[in-house]
């Protein structure tokens, strides 16, 4: 798959430093960004003290150590840095793995603060070798200070040389940003134990496994289960979990959620709660599977009034590190479904993310050019092409599609749909609709929307 070449340019490193009197500071450069006040080179977001370093430290070593690994195929590393976002009350840190399987964010909350937000805004923040070594050094009883982007740029001069590294950013990083925050939303919270507990759970875990392993909450515990059941959790590839070795000392609670009643392999968050901050890996259903591919972002794409609602919403959106669903819907006149769908469209972009603690989006802008989002699906291209060739017949309930290649598929639309193609008997609907079905359903939108009844 073609990549993009994603170009970083910070003023100088980043870089963990001593202040006068001995107190550690961590300086973390920002690249260009979108801020509350547009376009920025290099933002600043906070200046002040993390009241937990050392699970900081290592909370932030875990974000870094997503966006450096490939989970499948791991000969082959990535090198992307990680995302921050200035969020009002609280600090978030995301990456995405090089095999777009494994999404991490670290939110740093306003418990976890001691200091100035200084702006609200999206940019990377450099996390480089050095910087690794030295945070890994930071011990628990000293404190940290903190600083996300320059504490100078007024009046540093930029005549001299800056830190520049350009990167492929394949085109299934961006969308696995977009598939995520969908999934998510559809989850619940399926099991709690203390951090003692999970401590005692995650080290019986096999290790180095991509096996798809089942569990069911008893009480605050988790048993081995034969398989998908109500309630069951799905850990899909138990070995990707190992990022929280990083700070399962600093633990106090484990978190996970999933879907209600899976009927086989499914996505799941995994969240560490830490003082004053959250970990939070989300898990693709299987180690050798990226969210990418999910799908599960093509209805709200192929629905016609998305857009139209996605530049209302977006206009209404003010970096709030919780977007209240009934609110947005009081400003903008539209229904709560329309204001999700809308939300889900401004996803692709990734203008919105999903929290499954408070079970509600955020805002963000993510500083890529993402404005390929909807080009870079081909179930979605081909679906627009069938309709756009009249290759769809529409009958009652059903449709008949014309592939192109002269094959004719049955299509059901009723309940979630289902086709007579390949694709369909193979996932079922497990990863969005098959092109035949988009294709469909939007034909039936067309047909509604010229008045005439499907």
């Amino acid at each position: 798959m073609a990549s993009l070449v994603q170009s970083y340019s910070y003023l100088r490193a980043s870089a963990l430093l001593t202040e006068p009197g001995g107190t550690p500071s961590l300086g973390l450069e920002t690249c260009g960004g979108l801020t509350s006040h547009g376009l920025a080179p290099y933002p600043r977001f906070f200046t002040g003290f993390l009241t937990a370093p050392a699970a900081a430290a290592g909370s932030l070593l875990a974000v870094a150590d997503v966006a450096a690994t490939r989970y499948f195929q791991p000969q082959n590393r990535a090198s992307l840095d990680p995302v921050v976002t200035g969020n009002g009350d609280r600090l978030r840190f995301e990456s995405f793995s090089g095999c777009g399987g494994v999404y991490a964010r670290l939110d740093v909350l306003p418990g976890g603060i001691d200091g100035e937000i200084l702006g609200n805004g999206t940019t990377n923040v450099d996390v480089n070798a050095p910087l690794r070594e030295a945070l890994a050094m930071i011990g628990g009883g000293e404190p940290l200070h903190v600083a996300v982007g320059p504490d100078d740029v007024t009046v540093t001069t930029f005549d001299g040389p800056v830190v520049e590294k350009k990167v492929p950013l394949p085109d299934r990083w961006l969308r696995g940003f977009a598939e995520v925050q969908v999934i998510a939303a559809r989850f619940d919270l399926r099991a709690e134990m203390t951090g003692v507990e999970a401590t005692r759970f995650l080290r019986t875990l096999p290790k180095n496994s991509r096996q798809v392993l089942w569990f069911k909450p008893v009480g605050r515990a988790l048993r081995a289960a034969s398989g998908p059941a109500r309630g069951a959790v799905c850990l899909a590839g138990p070995d990707r979990l190992r990022t929280f070795a990083r700070v399962l000392r600093h633990a106090t609670a484990l978190r996970v959620y999933g879907p209600p009643a899976p009927t086989g392999p499914v996505a799941s968050a995994w969240e560490i709660e830490l003082p004053g901050m959250r970990l939070t890996l989300t898990l693709s259903p299987d180690a050798a599977r990226g969210f990418s591919g999910e799908g599960a972002v093509l209805g709200d794409l192929a629905s016609a009034s998305g857009a139209a609602d996605a530049d209302l919403v977006s206009a209404l959106l003010a970096w709030e590190p919780r977007i209240e669903l009934g609110e947005l819907a009081t400003e903008s006149g539209l229904g709560i479904d329309r204001v999700r769908a809308a939300l889900v469209r401004l996803g692709t972009a990734g203008r919105v993310g999903y929290d499954v603690a408070e079970a509600a989006y955020f805002h963000r802008e993510l500083p890529y050019d993402t404005g390929r989002a909807e080009a870079m699906n081909p179930r979605l291209r081909d679906a627009r092409r069938l309709v756009a060739e009249q290759r769809v017949e529409l009958r009652d309930g059903t449709a008949v599609v014309a592939s192109p290649s002269g094959a004719t598929y049955q299509v059901r639309l009723a309940g979630d749909g289902a086709c007579t193609c390949e694709w369909w008997a193979k996932y079922r609907g497990g990863r969005g609709p098959c092109k035949h079905l988009l294709g469909a359903q939007m034909a039936v939108r067309e047909r509604e929307n010229a008045g005439v009844s499907a």
